[in-house]
C-alpha cells in the first residue's frame, strides 16, 4: 500500500513538472512570436507606446505595405531616443521628428496618438506633436507618414511637409522648408531664385547662418517668373530639379547616373560636414550619385577649428604647420564658444598671423575696402566681437569674422594675409562670479558657525554658573540679593 502511494505521489510530481515546463515552453514560443511579430499598418486612436530597454538600436512601431520602411524609437547616445522612419534594409534614417530637445530612452517617455501623434514624458512634458484630430496614422511606400480622418480623403498633417536633413524621390521642397544637418550646424533653403547652403556657426547672429554655396537656377529651359515662388523636387530621372509654373524645370542639376535606368531609391541629403549628397539604392547598399561641393577645401570646416586645408594635399594647422589638426582641435576648446573679447573673457588673446591664406568662400561674405593690412587689422583688434580678418593686398578687401576661426585655405598668394585671434584664457567673468559665490559661501559658513559656537558657550557658561550657585546654597541671582549668604562671605575673606 506504502508502494503504491509513493508511486502516485511521484506519479503526480512528474505530471505537475511536466505540466510546468510545457507552460514555461509555451510562454517563451508566445513571447517569441511577439517579437517576431510584424508591425501594424496603422496606428488608431488610443495606440501608446513606451522605449523598451531590452531594444539596442531601433524599435518599429509601424511599418509601410511594402516593408520598406518603418516608424519607431531610434536609440541617440545610448540613453535618448528620436522618432523616425528608417529604410529598413540598410536602417539609415529618413525623417526625424524635430524635437527641440531628445527624449529619454525609459519608462516615462511615450508614444500616443489621440487624433495627434505626441511624443511626450509624464515628468517633462511635450517633445513633440503633430496638432491634429485626425482618426488614423500611417506610412506610405514612399516614406511619408501621414494623418487622416477615416474617410480617407483629406491630408491633416504628413511628414514630407517638415523634412530633417533628407528629401526622397518626388518629395517637393518649398521656400518654407529647411533641410538641417544632424549636428545642427548646416542647413539647405530655398531663395527667390537660388539654393542656398548655411553655416550656423556660434555667434553668426540670427537667421540661417554664413552662405557657403548659391546655386542660381540656369533657366535652361524656362525662365524665372519674378515674384513666384520656386520650389525643388529630386525626380527618379537622376537630377535635382528647381521648378517654378508647371513641369517645365528652371534649373537641373544633373546626377551621375542622369537618365540612367536605375531601380533603386533615390534620397539626397546635407552631410554633417555641411556637403549636399546624393544617392540611389542598389538593392544592397547605398551609392555616391551627386555632391554639390567637390573639392573639399571649400567646405566650411573640412579641416576643423583654425584648421589650414591644402588643396589636394589635406589639412594641417593655422599654427605651428603641424600636418594634421590632432583629436583637440588646431586650437583651445574655449575657442568654438562665441564671447565678447572686451568683457566677457580675461586678457589671455593672442595673435595668429599666416600669408598665404583665403577664406573658402570669400565671394559669400561680406568686405570692407581698405588701403593696408594694418587698418584691416585695427578693425578687427579694437572690435569685440571681430575673431579675425582676412586681407587682400591687391584688391584691398578686408574679410572681418564675426564667428570662432574655421578652416581656411592655403593660397598661391602670399599677399592675402590672415589676422586670427585666439583665445587662451578662461571666462573672465564666470570665474570671477564662482570666486565671488565661493567666497561668499565660505564667509557665511564661517559666520554661522560663530554664532552656533557663540550660542554653545553662552548656554554652557550660563548652565554652569547655575550650577554652581545651585551646589552653594544660592537662591537667586537677583541684584545684591544674597551677598550676604555664607558663599559669598567666604569669599570676601579670602579675597581680603
Amino acid at each position: 500500500m506504502d508502494r503504491y502511494r509513493q508511486l502516485l505521489d511521484f506519479s503526480s510530481s512528474a505530471q505537475l513538472l511536466l505540466l510546468t515546463l510545457f507552460t514555461a515552453l509555451q510562454a517563451v514560443t508566445w513571447s517569441s512570436h511577439a517579437a517576431e511579430s510584424p508591425s501594424p499598418r496603422e496606428l488608431l486612436v488610443g495606440f501608446r507606446a513606451a522605449p523598451d530597454p531590452a531594444v539596442s538600436s531601433f524599435q518599429p512601431l509601424l511599418t509601410d505595405s511594402s516593408g520598406n520602411y518603418s516608424l519607431g524609437f531610434l536609440r541617440v547616445n545610448q540613453n535618448q531616443l528620436s522618432l523616425s522612419v528608417l529604410h529598413v534594409p540598410s536602417s539609415v534614417p529618413l525623417w526625424s521628428a524635430n524635437t527641440t530637445r531628445l527624449a529619454r530612452w525609459a519608462d516615462p517617455t511615450q508614444l500616443f496618438f489621440n487624433g495627434s501623434l505626441v511624443l511626450s514624458d509624464a515628468r517633462t512634458g511635450v517633445f513633440w506633436s503633430t496638432s491634429t484630430t485626425g482618426d488614423r496614422v500611417w506610412l506610405s511606400n514612399t516614406s511619408n507618414l501621414l494623418i487622416q480622418k477615416r474617410d480617407g480623403v483629406n491630408i491633416l498633417w504628413q511628414s514630407f511637409d517638415f523634412p530633417s536633413d533628407t528629401l526622397v524621390e518626388n518629395q517637393n521642397f518649398t521656400n518654407t522648408m529647411a533641410l538641417v544637418s544632424s549636428n545642427g550646424l548646416y542647413s539647405m533653403m530655398l531663395g527667390p531664385d537660388y539654393i542656398g547652403l548655411y553655416a550656423k556657426f556660434s555667434g553668426s547672429g540670427r537667421g540661417p547662418g554664413q552662405m557657403y554655396l548659391k546655386h542660381r537656377a540656369l533657366e535652361a529651359k524656362a525662365e524665372i517668373v519674378e515674384g513666384q515662388p520656386i520650389y525643388m523636387v529630386l525626380k527618379s530621372d537622376g537630377y535635382l530639379g528647381m521648378f517654378q509654373n508647371g513641369s517645365v524645370p528652371v534649373d537641373v542639376q544633373s546626377f551621375n547616373t542622369f537618365q540612367q535606368n536605375v531601380s533603386g531609391i533615390r534620397r539626397v541629403r546635407i552631410e554633417p560636414d555641411g556637403n549636399l549628397k546624393g544617392y540611389y539604392w542598389t538593392g544592397s547598399s547605398w551609392i555616391l550619385d551627386y555632391q554639390a561641393i567637390s573639392d573639399p577645401c571649400e567646405l566650411p570646416s573640412s579641416c576643423g577649428s583654425y584648421g589650414l586645408c591644402k588643396p589636394g594635399k589635406g589639412c594641417s594647422c593655422l599654427e605651428n604647420n603641424r600636418t594634421a589638426p590632432d583629436s583637440g582641435g588646431c586650437a583651445p576648446a574655449g575657442n568654438q564658444l562665441s564671447g565678447d573679447f572686451c568683457g566677457a573673457y580675461d586678457s589671455r588673446v593672442r595673435v595668429v598671423r599666416r600669408s598665404g591664406v583665403e577664406l573658402p568662400f570669400k565671394e559669400l561674405m561680406g568686405y570692407k575696402k581698405m588701403s593696408s593690412m594694418e587698418q584691416c587689422e585695427g578693425a578687427c583688434e579694437g572690435n569685440c566681437t571681430c575673431w579675425g580678418v582676412v586681407y587682400s593686398n591687391s584688391s584691398g578687401f578686408c574679410y572681418m569674422l564675426d564667428y570662432p576661426i574655421q578652416t581656411v585655405v592655403e593660397a598661391g598668394d602670399e599677399t592675402k594675409v590672415g589676422y586670427f585671434k585666439v583665445r587662451e584664457g578662461v571666462r573672465k567673468k564666470r570665474v570671477e562670479t564662482w570666486v565671488g559665490m565661493g567666497l561668499g559661501l565660505l564667509f557665511g559658513a564661517i559666520l554661522v558657525l560663530g554664532g552656533v559656537v557663540g550660542l554653545r558657550w553662552y548656554k554652557l557658561r550660563s548652565r554652569g554658573v547655575k550650577r554652581y550657585l545651585e551646589e552653594e546654597g544660592v537662591s537667586g541671582v537677583g541684584p545684591y540679593k544674597d551677598l550676604g549668604g555664607a558663599s559669598f562671605r567666604s569669599i570676601e575673606l579670602c579675597e581680603k
